[in-house]
């Protein structure tokens, strides 16, 4: 097959496994818990790189922010032969209980976003595979980190996110909101594909307080610590998945 046009990568160039956050620079943060790190490519908000994590090769690729380009991400790495993808991400607290250093683990996303939409009817369930997830929760468990396990919410309007739609999330329940699990998990799943989410949480909705809210930075400390442990964890459950 072609080089692809946005991630420009074919045949050959990645892994079985990719873990795809959203922030290139996150990329990098991944690839430093791992070895034999080689960058692939690099265009956009896409950079690719392979690496080995006790001895399972695997791809990292940032997504971007928001459903439509992790669905080019998706597509791509589908067509080049990648089986499993994994989010590795920040999310917002729809709960009280959530706090900000939170890790969560995705049992499924309500779609509040238009990407999905195009693909399907949003009465199909965007859900991840079931190996994956349990393979997240064995890790957090084996490495004697607590997260929470549920569903959360996907959308596509992070500056509009009304009052109303806080209090209509938090009543059904859902733990928090991001902003790429929905169509991740639905692309995977229409293309025999594996995926699955864990997220760190950086803010909480139902407290009024936002990732950068209180800072110069995107990230509060408790969050960035906790997205290397989230990184670890992912890490961990790769090998198992592998």
């Amino acid at each position: 097959m072609a080089k692809q046009p946005h991630l420009l990568v074919e045949d050959g160039d990645v892994h079985d496994i990719a873990l795809i956050p959203g922030d290139p620079g996150r990329v990098d943060r991944i690839a430093d818990q791992c070895e034999n790190v080689e960058e692939v490519a690099q265009n956009r908000e896409y950079k690719i790189v392979n690496a080995e994590y006790d001895g399972v090769p695997l791809t990292i690729c940032s997504t971007g922010i928001g459903c439509p380009s992790a669905a080019i991400a998706v597509e791509e790495l589908s067509r080049v032969g990648v089986d499993t993808v994994i989010r590795v991400g920040t999310i917002g607290a729809l709960q009280e209980h959530v706090e900000i250093g939170d890790m969560i683990v995705a049992t499924g996303a309500a779609k509040e976003e238009g990407t999905s939409k195009r693909y399907e009817s949003e009465v199909y369930p965007a859900v991840p595979d079931y190996g994956v997830l349990t393979a997240l929760v064995d890790s957090a468990e084996a490495n004697d980190e607590d997260v929470h396990v549920g569903p959360i919410v996907s959308d596509d309007a992070f500056y509009n996110e009304s009052d109303e739609y806080v209090e209509e999330w938090n009543a059904a329940n859902l733990l928090a909101i991001e902003m790429e699990a929905a169509t991740v998990f639905s692309l995977a799943r229409r293309k025999g594909m594996r995926a699955g989410a864990i997220c760190t949480v950086d803010g909480n909705l139902v407290k009024g307080t936002q990732k950068g809210a209180d800072s110069d930075d995107e990230l509060p400390e408790k969050a960035k610590n906790n997205v290397e442990r989230a990184i670890a964890i992912t890490l961990d459950a790769v090998t198992t998945v592998a």
